[in-house]
């Protein structure tokens, strides 16, 4: 099982929208694949997209899935192992867990399986934490802890081929739950100043690079994984989300994105063990602006390619669709699920 996660410290980088086209796409690309969608962002976006959108009751139909006596969703999951922390219960079916999307958006490929998303982790936070921080001799409770998700996905090795995780823009306990289930983190990142920052300080939390102060070195994310004979999951993709159509050579926007470059091969030249690409060219695909596109897609939980040009009625309004952005749209996401 290959296993990703859509993740970046920093909000508003148009990450769960990248995931929703990204995993719809590559799902379509290869129909003999099965997935398996885990939603660990407590705002449940990926999920409700993926079951209908704002037009197609998405946000109904996650509450309907979090309403059973035990949650459909990942919260339900961390709920029944929160009295067993440490060992995952054999009365634990994960397969309970899962929902297929298509059974409330028909435009969704029948080879995605969703575990949903579940505002519920925010709530279940402290306790997991103060879980991963209790003293057992002979046991490493943080690392127990981490494993939830593993402990979710080991038996299911053999039922799918792709997992994709839409981790919350955060490093708390149930973040890096997530990233420790995965091997490859796409970061999107954007032209402004503050995504600089953030693949900094990714690969800081993540891998343990450039840390401010060797205090760090024995105890962070890395480190503590690499102590129980793991790997923290490397970097793979940096998409340049919501590029605009005016970016010439001399704008502050491409000065912004040519440092960013600059930090990833440097990362690459002195830590090449935390990426798995080769060149800088091979970890970078440029998006541009989904536009009145992508408020489509969205509001209506559609891949672009099941898109046509047009016009769309949503809530209060008509919005047209034209036929070069859609074609935009769907080509940038070609681009980037082909390296996947």
């Amino acid at each position: 099982m290959k296993k990703y996660a859509f993740w970046n410290n920093k909000g508003g980088t148009g990450k769960t929208s990248l995931a929703f086209q990204a995993v719809t796409m590559f799902a379509q690309d290869h129909a003999d694949k099965r997935l398996l969608v885990m939603d660990l962002c407590p705002q449940g976006n990926l999920s409700e997209l993926l079951l209908g959108g704002l037009t197609g009751s998405g946000s109904q139909n996650l509450n309907k899935l979090q309403s059973y006596p035990v949650r459909k969703s990942i919260g339900g999951y961390f709920q029944e192992r929160l009295p067993s922390p440490y060992v995952i219960p054999a009365t634990i079916d994960v397969h309970y867990f899962i929902s297929k999307p298509n059974g409330f958006n028909n435009n969704i490929p029948n080879n995605i399986d969703l575990v949903a998303g579940d505002a519920l982790v925010e709530l279940q936070s402290n306790a997991i934490t103060t879980l991963a921080n209790t003293q057992i001799p002979g046991t490493n409770t943080w690392l127990k802890i981490i494993d939830w998700v593993n402990d979710f996905i080991a038996p299911l090795s053999n039922e799918y081929d792709y997992l994709f995780v839409d981790a919350n823009p955060s490093f708390s306990i149930y973040t890096q739950i997530a990233l420790a289930a995965t091997d490859s983190v796409i970061l999107p990142v954007m032209a402004d100043d503050s995504s600089r920052r953030a693949v900094q300080n990714a690969f800081a939390l993540v891998q343990g690079i450039n840390l401010p102060s060797p205090i760090y070195q024995q105890h962070n994310f890395s480190s503590q994984l690499q102590a129980a004979g793991r790997h923290a999951p490397k970097f793979h993709l940096f998409p340049k989300n919501r590029l605009t159509q005016y970016m010439g050579p001399a704008s502050a926007y491409h000065a912004v994105l040519t440092e960013i470059d600059n930090m990833i091969g440097s990362i690459l030249v002195n830590n090449p063990n935390v990426v798995t690409f080769a060149t800088v060219v091979d970890a970078v695909v440029e998006i541009r602006d989904f536009q009145t596109t992508g408020v489509v897609a969205f509001a209506q939980g559609l891949p672009f390619t099941k898109m046509v040009s047009g016009t769309y009625q949503l809530p209060g309004r008509d919005v047209q669709v034209r036929a070069d952005y859609l074609k935009n749209c769907i080509d940038a996401m070609k681009n980037l699920i082909a390296k996947l």
